[in-house]
């Protein structure tokens, strides 16, 4: 096997480790609150969450490409592939990082600022303008409009369901939520499963192997597999955060958040194949949900961890790739 091909099976398989760290990091996205309401016990909110994660991989390429071709440019080398490579390491860095505080960051963005930054060291072409369009643009907006849809459906709620009876409601919606969990993990699936497989296409183009945006049946199965078997082994760090930590989260509130990041996630993916992160569609949806109890319901000084890491998310990966791409650049031949 000669050293490009090597390269290239290493990338993959650093790819679908990636999808694997994308999988625990970010399950506690779709259950987290279904679980602290006691809507689905911790396993079969897991199970339930690998299931759709695997089938919400499979509906769509969009978001794919968009990672694919849509980030950098790296050349048909070995070069390439290093610079790939390197975007991957320093994207499962720093997953591993806010996983061990459990601050749910975005993967997503991790994964994008691996590339940028391993593409910046590598001095290739930077696509400067669809990060803008495709990135930066959904990372500011997606989390407000969860947040202001969240809070709009839940106030709404509120005045319909003012004079019902509450534990009859409330074991209603906790019924309901075995629902919106699974649309949100479909949508998981959907989105972050996809931006794997645009890296593995990345890399057979890099390596030759490979012409166009299309995506090989085997790397979508591939990249399905990795992220349900991550989704199993759980996200209590972070589960705690989303479903406890924020605010006290009861089955409507959980219900209203979950649809909205549901629907936004299928949104982005469909019409505007935009990589979002799924971690901010959900948590500012909690936080939206949360805010019509009062002010003082959200604890914002957790929010506020969780929007530093957010913003850090995008510079650290890339800072973490390129002190990657600076190693592997010495190691390995061009």
């Amino acid at each position: 096997m000669d050293l490009t091909l090597t390269l290239i099976v290493f990338v993959a398989a650093i790819a679908f480790v990636f999808d694997f760290t994308n999988g625990f990091h970010d399950a506690a996205n779709a259950i987290a609150t279904s679980v602290a309401t006691r809507a689905l016990k911790p396993l079969t909110a897991l199970v339930m969450a690998a299931a759709m994660n695997f089938l919400g991989a499979l509906l769509g390429t969009g978001v794919a490409e968009t990672i694919g071709s849509g980030i950098i440019s790296p050349p048909q080398d070995n070069s390439g592939l290093i610079v790939v490579l390197a975007g991957l390491l320093g994207a499962i860095g720093w997953n591993i990082i806010t996983w061990w505080f459990g601050l749910p960051s975005s993967s997503s963005h991790a994964l994008i600022g691996g590339l940028t930054g391993a593409g910046i060291a590598a001095t290739v072409v930077v696509h400067w303008a669809v990060i803008g369009e495709k990135v930066i643009i959904p990372m500011f907006l997606s989390p407000v409009v969860g947040f202001v849809i969240a809070y709009a459906l839940m106030s709404l709620l509120l005045k319909a369901l003012k004079h019902a009876q509450y534990k009859t409601t409330m074991r209603r919606f906790r019924k309901l939520q075995i629902f919106s969990s699974a649309a949100v993990a479909l949508g998981h699936g959907l989105q972050d499963a996809q931006k794997t497989m645009g890296v593995v296409v990345l890399a057979l183009v890099a390596g030759g192997y490979h012409q166009g945006t299309s995506i090989p049946l085997w790397v979508k199965f591939g990249a399905a597999l990795a992220i349900s078997l991550g989704t199993l082994t759980g996200g209590k760090r972070i589960m705690k955060t989303l479903g406890q930590n924020i605010t006290d989260v009861d089955p409507s509130r959980g219900f209203v958040s979950e649809m909205v990041g549901a629907t936004v996630l299928y949104t982005t993916a469909f019409l505007w194949h935009a990589p979002v992160s799924t971690t901010h569609v959900i948590t500012s949806g909690v936080m939206g949900v949360g805010a019509t109890r009062r002010r003082s319901a959200v604890r914002w000084s957790v929010a506020g961890n969780i929007v530093m890491a957010w913003f850090l998310t995008l510079p650290a990966a890339g800072v973490m790739a390129m002190i990657f791409f600076s190693i592997l650049h010495a190691m390995l031949p061009a």
